[in-house]
C-alpha cells in the first residue's frame, strides 16, 4: 500500500468521524432552547439546558481539532498527488 493510499484512508477515518460529530451536534442543538428560566418551578428545565450547553462545550473543541487535520491532511494529500505527477515522467 503507498503512501498516498494510507494518506487517504486516514483522511476518510478523520473526516467520517468529524461527520459523525457534526450530525451529534445537531441533534443537541435542536433540543436547546433560547429562553431563560429564572424561577424555580422551571429548575429541571434549567439543569438539563445547562447539562446540553456542558456537551456542546465538549465537542466543538474536537469538531475545531478534526475539521483543521481533514482540511490540513486534504491538502497535503493534494500536494503529494501533484508532486508525484510531476516527478513521473511522460
Amino acid at each position: 500500500m503507498s503512501t498516498l493510499q494510507m494518506l487517504l484512508i486516514l483522511w476518510g477515518v478523520l473526516t467520517g468521524v468529524l461527520v459523525l460529530l457534526l450530525i451529534y451536534r445537531s441533534t443537541l442543538s435542536m433540543h436547546e432552547d433560547d429562553a431563560m428560566f429564572i424561577d424555580d418551578s422551571s429548575k429541571n428545565l434549567r439543569e438539563e439546558q445547562e447539562a446540553l450547553q456542558l456537551r456542546m462545550n465538549k465537542i466543538t473543541p474536537w469538531v475545531r481539532i478534526l475539521m483543521t487535520c481533514s482540511g490540513v491532511l486534504i491538502i497535503v494529500i493534494a500536494g503529494i498527488a501533484v508532486w508525484q505527477r510531476m516527478n513521473a515522467g511522460y
